[in-house]
């Protein structure tokens, strides 16, 4: 994959999203908790309200749970605002300090693996992998990977080419990059490959297998 040419068709074409005008630890944290599982349409109609009633991890740590989940309401999946919630109280607990390291993250209440690299890699520069579902779909067609994605090691094999392909000036970019492709190009159903800035060298499109990957057997 080229990172050169992933990283300037980005850069050229990514959405204007509101979580993309900031590197505030907080303020992407909330962004990616609310993005799983949500599409971004939905997303936008809560993101700036939810940062206008609690805009530091500290006003958020010290409101009620129920002023929470009236902020969340629509959103579904409550249990991301309760752990979102929690988080907030254990970060303002410790002088409103977020974790620096990856480990310290994956410590927090509601941090799985993605999310642990997506507030690492976007927020504070640091060249953790942030594999989802697109990020699965972009890497096993351009790679050739015919392994079921929800194996734990196909998700380890994706997330180290991740870390081989980062570059460590521009983390932020580069884990937004692949998030945009896998949503925008290289869509589960009716992908652009004509549009894709990496398509040369993608295993899948040489062999004619694009529709058949990624492998997803549950």
């Amino acid at each position: 994959m080229d990172t050169a040419k992933l990283l300037s068709w980005y850069r050229e074409n990514r959405r204007d999203l509101p979580w993309r005008k900031t590197s505030d630890v907080y303020a992407v944290l909330v962004s990616e908790m609310m993005l799983q599982q949500t599409t971004v349409e939905t997303v936008l109609g809560y993101y700036e309200r939810f940062l206008e009633r609690f805009p530091d991890v500290q006003t958020l740590a010290a409101a009620d749970e129920e002023e929470v989940l009236a902020a969340w309401k629509g959103l579904g999946y409550y249990s991301r605002a309760r752990n979102l919630h929690r988080l907030a109280k254990q970060v303002a607990a410790e002088d409103g300090v977020f974790p620096g390291t990856l480990e310290g993250w994956q410590k927090l209440p509601g941090v799985g693996p993605y999310i642990a690299g997506a507030v690492t890699s976007i927020a504070l520069g640091l060249p953790h992998a942030a594999v989802d579902g697109n990020v699965l779909r972009v890497f096993s067609r351009a790679d050739g990977i015919e392994d079921d994605i929800m194996l734990p090691q196909t998700r380890k094999r994706v997330e180290a080419l991740v870390r081989a392909l980062m570059p460590h000036d521009a983390t932020s970019d580069f884990t937004q990059a692949l998030m945009e492709l896998g949503a925008l190009v290289c869509r589960p159903v009716s992908p652009d490959c004509n549009l894709c800035p990496v398509a040369d060298g993608c295993v899948a499109r040489e062999r004619g297998i694009v529709d058949k990957l990624p492998v997803k057997k549950l």
